[in-house]
């Protein structure tokens, strides 16, 4: 019967690969670089996958968040970098790609095993390099039968850096996030986005993330 239901689902025999949650960036032992990213909309949109008859990959950077079904293969990375090279290690087995993760867009120049004190030169001037562009490595590698998709945090000029994004990255469609929405960002239990592709923007309104999720999954179909 599993078997007979999983066969009438969007995804079946489909492989896609979700990216959850923030990277650190290690100043130390004990420091990082870091962002608010609670990992909440990846896990809603593996989960969501997973529902809807996908293989999911889930690489997630650190999170509290736990799930529950345990078909789901999850990765746990730290850096960008670790995060990179488990998604280039996959990507040639995914159907789909959702990048969900806030990756660290800048890491130390140089990382210390051991804390350094407060008072050092070390902490007061720690110098940062850019971190590769996740999703511009896999834009770069992705084949035509395979689907892209980016999401995108902005504050201002939201629609059109959504869009400068969605070109410059040359991705299939990108999911725009913006914090000037109330119950929407970080750590919040809802969320409500715009779903942009070349030719269309669609408002997903603001509902619980695991909906979200499954309206975002049901856009990605349609391409």
């Amino acid at each position: 019967l599993k078997k007979h239901v999983k066969k009438k689902l969007i995804f079946n025999g489909k492989s896609i690969l979700v990216t959850a949650g923030p990277t650190y960036e290690m100043i130390d032992s004990v420091r990082f670089i870091g962002n608010f990213s609670s990992g909440k909309m990846g896990f809603a949109i593996a989960e969501a996958a997973s529902k809807l008859g996908a293989d999911v990959f889930l690489v997630t950077g650190p999170t509290q968040v736990k799930t529950e079904d345990k078909s789901i293969n999850i990765f746990n990375v730290i850096s960008a970098d670790e995060m990179l090279d488990k998604c280039l290690n996959l990507f040639s087995q995914i159907d789909i790609c959702i990048m969900n993760a806030a990756v660290s867009d800048y890491k130390p120049l140089k990382k210390f095993d051991k804390k350094l004190k407060k008072d050092t030169d070390l902490l007061k001037e720690v110098k940062l390099v850019l971190n590769k562009d996740i999703l511009k490595e896999l834009s770069d590698i992705k084949s035509d039968n395979q689907i892209l998709v980016g999401f995108a945090l902005e504050t201002d000029n939201e629609i059109n850096n959504a869009k400068t994004k969605l070109k410059n990255k040359n991705l299939d469609a990108i999911v725009l996030n913006s914090l000037n929405d109330s119950g929407s960002g970080f750590d919040c239990e809802t969320n409500q986005v715009t779903f942009i592709t070349k030719s269309i923007s669609k408002k997903i309104n603001l509902n619980s993330k695991s909906f979200v999720a499954h309206e975002i999954l049901t856009e990605i179909a349609n391409l």
